[in-house]
């Protein structure tokens, strides 16, 4: 079996609600960790080990600018699984779409 640690550690990073809904915060522009905290009500450490998450999987980018630590939306990685997605998309359209073809002419022989 092929192994993609990458892809790995995107997929267990998505597979949280509150890490997906701060990418969509970051979608919005870059952001503090206390201003991503914020509208979840979580302490600033809390928030911290999401980011983490999120920055080993290559979904985010954080910058120490002062006192605070800016996040930016990272797009590599999600590029990564959004191709891997694709490919197991065709695959499974391709099979269906045989599926089909089978059904209707099956369905044509019985009339």
């Amino acid at each position: 079996m092929v192994q993609h640690p990458a892809l790995d550690l995107v997929f267990s990073a998505l597979s949280d609600a509150t890490r997906r809904q701060i990418l969509v915060r970051l979608g919005d522009g870059p952001a503090s960790i206390g201003e991503l905290a914020e509208p979840f009500g979580m302490s600033l450490t809390g928030m911290k080990k999401h980011v983490l998450v999120l920055e080993n999987a290559g979904l985010v980018t954080t910058e120490k600018i002062g006192r605070s630590r800016q996040c930016r939306l990272g797009t590599e990685r999600l590029d990564d699984a959004m191709s891997w997605i694709a490919f197991y998309q065709r695959l499974w359209e391709r099979r269906l779409d045989g599926l089909d073809a089978y059904f209707t002419l099956k369905r044509g022989s019985e009339q």
